[in-house]
């Protein structure tokens, strides 16, 4: 089934993301060498800079702990969406060097849940078009030369946006910070959004004081989309707060 879901997967990040950020905090604000600078940190210290950051709006000390997450299952309808997140870094799977059919004789895709939601008539349809899109490909790769560098380069002009992509993505904290901001949001695409709230899910456990309080706009305040709001604040908060929870109970 050449059918694809969403999947993140937390790769790397900075080794203790928070004390790093607290770090860099109480350097700003202290005459301390950098070695006595480390002296006394504790987790509640570490805790309350993190606080302080906040309250006082200072973002910089984010940008010194970054996040490498694994991405796949996802559309090239996606990656034009994340790549306007223009503080990271991104790799992704080439549709140049690799044939988006090589290995199971067609490529992969991702169907809409508004599609699926129609029924099963109407995602066999679906499934019918990328079939015959295949088939283009296919022949235009063909016609092109065969499955190698040279024919996959133009083949590819006729894949559609639901064919899936692969990609390695890199942010820091500040940045992560915005992305949830905008994308955790219920007005954000549904695809990037379901990405969203995976790699929240996953930072949460490994650096809960940085991105504690972190999620749609409205997660931390007013709601930013003026009268484009889709007027679900108290559901939004409650799901990040009840993602929290639970991996606090874990």
């Amino acid at each position: 089934m050449p059918q694809v879901k969403p999947s993140v997967t937390l790769l790397e990040y900075t080794p203790n993301p928070e004390r790093t950020v607290a770090l860099a905090a109480k350097l700003c604000y202290s005459d301390a060498t950098i070695e006595n600078l480390q002296e006394g940190l504790d987790k509640s210290d570490v805790n309350k800079f993190i606080e302080r950051l906040r309250s006082f709006g200072h973002a910089s000390p984010f940008e010194h702990a970054s996040f490498t997450f694994g991405i796949e299952g996802v559309s090239r309808s996606l990656l034009a969406q994340i790549t306007r997140h223009r503080i990271a870094s991104f790799s992704v799977k080439s549709q140049r060097y690799v044939a988006a059919n090589k290995n199971q004789g067609t490529f992969n895709y991702v169907i809409p849940e508004s599609i699926q939601a129609l029924g099963e008539e109407y995602t066999a349809k679906f499934q019918e078009q990328m079939a015959i899109m295949h088939q283009w490909y296919s022949e235009w790769q063909s016609l092109l030369g065969g499955a190698c560098e040279k024919s996959n380069e133009d083949a590819r002009f006729v894949l559609p946006n639901a064919a899936e992509t692969k990609m390695i993505v890199t942010m820091n904290a500040r940045s992560l910070m915005n992305f949830f901001n905008l994308r955790c949001c219920n007005r954000a695409q549904w695809e990037i959004r379901d990405v969203a709230w995976q790699m929240l899910e996953l930072v949460l456990q490994v650096a809960p004081s940085i991105f504690g309080n972190c999620g749609a706009s409205c997660v931390g305040g007013a709601c930013t989309e003026g009268k484009m709001t889709c007027g679900k604040m108290a559901e939004v908060r409650a799901r990040q707060k009840a993602l929290v929870e639970r991996l606090n109970n874990k």
